[in-house]
């Protein structure tokens, strides 16, 4: 029996590259609509975030453009420029997140039990800073990424907070934010900031569980939030 090659490919990766196949070989042709996502995830035999993962790639590289609530359309790529297909050591951002609750719902436990008054003071100056954004400013991210960085420094624990930083490396990642502009909306930055305020008073009560209990309930709903319909995600 012949040695076969690994593929090394992450699943959401596979699918696109499929997709992409049926589209070269003139399956689908520009202008077409794909099947719906449950449809694929059907005959592809795989979870709809994975298909979701590979239509946002496809999307990413000008292969299909999405629209809320109407489909995923083939486009006419003879008008406009495709990108570079992602790395193939990217995650997928429900890897990300699945990553995420297991380790930041920790790191925000040991930063109430552990954090000093000036890092609680840090945190609440990077907090304001998140509350004074809307959800159009670009800024927001990195206030949002300083006020998860600063919870890895208050866990008194370097490895936790290194693993903190490398999962927080795709949260930049094209594949990452052409997902969250489909679902970023005012009301859902307006809830993520309620999120990180009960993240906050946790710590500065010094109170582990209501921490740990806190980071989970947020990281759970943005991955909900990200798993909602597509109609659900039109721009407020």
């Amino acid at each position: 029996m012949p040695i076969e090659s690994i593929d090394s490919r992450r699943l959401y990766r596979q699918i696109a590259d499929q997709l992409y196949q049926l589209i070269e070989s003139g399956e689908y042709r520009a202008g077409d609509r794909l099947p719906a996502e449950r449809a694929l995830a059907q005959q592809l035999k795989v979870s709809r975030p994975s298909v979701r993962e590979a239509l946002i790639a496809l999307e990413v590289e000008g292969v299909v453009e999405i629209r809320g609530g109407a489909g995923v359309f083939v486009v006419d790529r003879a008008k406009q420029p495709t990108a570079e297909k992602e790395s193939l050591t990217i995650p997928g951002p429900f890897e990300v997140l699945m990553a995420r609750d297991l380790i930041e719902p920790e790191v925000a436990s040991l930063a109430a039990k552990h954090a000093t008054a000036e890092q609680v003071k840090a945190l609440a100056v990077a907090f304001g800073e998140m509350a004074c954004c809307s959800a159009s400013d670009p800024a927001r991210v990195e206030y949002d990424r300083q006020f998860h960085f600063l919870l890895g420094e208050a866990c008194a624990n370097s490895a936790l907070e290194l693993m903190l930083h490398t999962l927080w490396g795709p949260r930049t990642d094209p594949l990452y934010i052409k997902l969250e502009d489909h679902f970023h909306t005012e009301s859902i930055w307006q809830n993520a900031i309620l999120e990180h305020r009960e993240i906050l008073e946790a710590i500065r009560a010094h109170d582990p569980k209501a921490a740990r209990e806190a980071m989970r309930k947020h990281i759970r709903r943005a991955e909900k939030r990200f798993a909602s319909n597509w109609q659900n995600a039109t721009r407020e």
